[in-house]
């Protein structure tokens, strides 16, 4: 063998020693990455007073959520200064943070109270709020209206830096919803990076809209997702229906590519399926049961 071939076997075997390693390492980290914080949206237990909301979030074993700051929300948006301290201080007290605020802000706007509420969340402690949705009008020509709300847009993303919060935009169902597609929106938010502008992706929404080709939305929006909504549904003819986590169309699948890309932010679940007031001591204890049941079933897909 000349000291030229040796040479080169050398070279070839330890490139494919780093590639070895670097597979490994890839592999590790994602096998370890988990999220950040499980939250769980609080609108199922809408009605109830701080306390007994509270109490309500605990036993179901929750640490963290996203929380309705908006009209017909936990705490209207006009007193939010006064009252969203008070909510912190009982959620604070059953060991329950807000990780996510649910807002009904989608410009810089004195009637949607933008300044007080970012503000005030800001002060609290709070790191993230999910935006309202943009609208379409489907009289009109798509991308002008898009154009349109790049100021708005623009502005928004400007004083929530300022204030220091990061918007995040969630992805619904439905043909006059910015963001359904996703594309349309993902094309607004490559403007910006990930620490300025983020995706509150909704996996159950995006199946709606894009059947099998969720793995692509998803990978389109990796770069930009600050947090991961779970919830699921069938299909009821051409309509939908939201079920418990483990009964639907949405399964673990998701979570083993969201553990591919290696994402380890915050996830949000959501439990829409169910049917009642939160003052009716049987509905509570079937929210209660219910949000347990399925955290605990979205810890365990993460878990394998």
């Amino acid at each position: 063998m000349t000291a030229m071939n040796s040479r080169r076997d050398f070279l070839k075997t330890a490139a494919l020693g780093a590639a070895a390693c670097t597979l490994s390492s890839a592999v590790n980290a994602a096998a370890k990455s988990a999220p950040a914080t499980y939250a769980v949206f609080s609108k199922h237990f809408l009605g109830l007073g701080y306390d007994q909301l509270a109490d309500a979030l605990a036993a179901a074993g929750v640490t963290a959520i996203e929380a309705p700051i908006r009209p017909k929300g936990h705490v209207e948006p006009e007193r939010v200064v006064d009252e969203l301290p008070k909510l912190v201080a009982a959620l604070k007290q059953r060991g329950v943070e807000i990780a996510l605020l649910t807002s009904g802000i989608n410009a810089v706007d004195p009637q949607q109270h933008t300044e007080r509420v970012l503000r005030t969340a800001k002060a609290l402690g709070i790191p993230r709020y999910r935006m309202d949705w943009y609208p379409y009008d489907l009289q009109k020509p798509i991308w002008p209206q898009l154009d349109e709300i790049k100021p708005r847009l623009k502005d928004l993303v400007a004083f929530s830096k300022e204030v220091g919060i990061l918007p995040c935009y969630q992805n619904h169902s439905g043909n006059k919803i910015v963001g359904a597609p996703i594309w349309d929106m993902a094309l607004l938010m490559r403007d910006y990076p990930p620490t300025e502008l983020a995706w509150c992706f909704d996996i159950m929404h995006a199946t709606i809209e894009g059947g099998t080709s969720w793995p692509i939305e998803v990978n389109l929006v990796r770069d930009h997702l600050g947090v991961a909504f779970f919830k699921n549904f069938v299909w009821e003819g051409r309509r939908h229906r939201a079920v418990p986590l483990g009964e639907g169309v949405v399964g673990k699948d998701y979570v083993d590519l969201l553990k591919k890309t290696g994402y380890g932010g915050p996830v949000s679940l959501h439990v829409e399926y169910l049917k009642g007031n939160p003052k009716d001591a049987d509905y509570l204890k079937e929210a209660i049961a219910a949000t347990k049941r399925d955290l605990e079933l979205l810890k365990s897909w993460w878990a394998v």
